[in-house]
């Protein structure tokens, strides 16, 4: 009898894994979206239209035997997936690839496809007619945030606001890193205001263009007239039932044995953001634990050999585009890499490699 496996989530992670077991099982891929959402490539889908409509990659060819089934996990057990609809699917195996959530429009917040393209149109037309962009939040989403719209608009002013004293403070790069990142931005004209915050938050809703004065703890009056927050990301993990939530961190992070099962369990597995192994969460990364649990699934569908240990990554590395031709990466041994190497490496957002995912190309 073929093993059926539930896979929760269809992002990065869920996508990946439940494609390299549908040759072995039954895949059922549970998902609310109507079609892959490529995230990364999101805050490109505000300031370029042209790149709207390729975030959404239909997940009709992903599967060959498996099937998708368009709902959400309400409550997981060890042995089945009870869905909003009322639904009970029961599996021999789970994986959990829920994710995390950021503020629009780094993650695009819609269920549906055309949602999201209206939504992004939206977005840029606000985003158009502002002068003065206030971006609060120096991490990766803010700063490639702002090095997108120098791109699309380089005349448009730019001020990033963080309460930290250092840009990307969440990880540890080299003082090389930092230097050559300040350099960009300096050469973009984006204003970086660190070590400070807001005393209260612009009067307009974030992404809707009209005029505001804010001040910051220091006394620093800043007059623009769009702002959004580039800071909170929230895992997904509120649908654990009693069997699963004592692996549940503080974080709302799910701990995981060396293999990504779930603690204490021997059939359910967590990946990507979800899990709380202590490395960077991004979509290579998340695509790195769905091998790794497929490779596991395998083994243990087929009845032989040990489970593999996943081997997490030493140090922090990013590829940080600012604009389609511009940015910062570093990675060990390679060291800092620079505008024109991180725009070879990323300047196409990875979109290629996600058609090619989805067997859509």
């Amino acid at each position: 009898m073929t093993a059926t496996v539930a896979v929760v989530g269809g992002g990065y992670a869920g996508a990946t894994v439940a494609k390299a077991l549908d040759d072995v099982a039954d895949v059922i891929l549970i998902e609310p979206r109507d079609a892959f959402v490529h995230n990364v490539a999101a805050l490109r889908g505000v300031t370029d239209p042209s790149w709207a409509d390729q975030l959404f990659l239909p997940y009709d060819k992903l599967l060959t035997r498996g099937r998708i089934r368009r709902d959400r996990a309400v409550k997981v057990s060890p042995t089945s997936v009870e869905l909003g609809s009322g639904e009970i699917v029961e599996a021999d195996y789970i994986v959990l690839a829920t994710g995390s959530s950021a503020r629009y429009p780094a993650n695009i917040d819609v269920d549906t496809s055309e949602a999201g393209k209206e939504k992004l149109r939206a977005t840029h037309a606000e985003l158009k007619r502002a002068s003065h962009v206030l971006l609060l939040g120096a991490g990766a989403v803010g700063l490639e945030f702002a090095g997108e719209i120098k791109a699309a608009w380089p005349d448009k002013a730019v001020t990033v606001v963080d309460p930290q004293d250092e840009l990307l403070s969440s990880a540890t790069f080299p003082a090389e890193f930092h230097a050559e990142l300040r350099s960009q931005l300096d050469q973009l004209g984006v204003q970086v205001l660190l070590g400070t915050f807001l005393r209260e938050l612009p009067s307009t809703e974030p992404g809707v263009t009209g005029t505001f004065t804010v001040t910051t703890e220091g006394g620093t009056e800043i007059t623009a007239d769009a702002w959004f927050a580039c800071y909170g990301v929230t895992t997904n993990s509120g649908y654990l039932g009693t069997e699963l939530s004592s692996a549940l961190q503080p974080d709302q992070r799910i701990a995981v044995t060396p293999e990504l099962r779930v603690q204490g369990q021997e059939t359910v597995f967590a990946v990507g953001d979800v899990n709380a192994v202590p490395e960077q969460k991004m979509a290579r990364l998340a695509q790195k634990h769905a091998e790794l649990v497929a490779t596991n699934i395998r083994t243990l569908i087929e009845g032989g050999g040990e489970l593999t240990a996943y081997e997490q990554e030493d140090a922090d590395s990013i590829v940080l585009p600012l604009g389609p031709r511009g940015g910062v990466s570093f990675a060990s041994p390679a060291g800092v890499l620079g505008a024109s190497v991180t725009a070879e490496i990323k300047g196409t957002l990875f979109i290629d490699l996600y058609r090619e995912l989805l067997n859509q190309k």
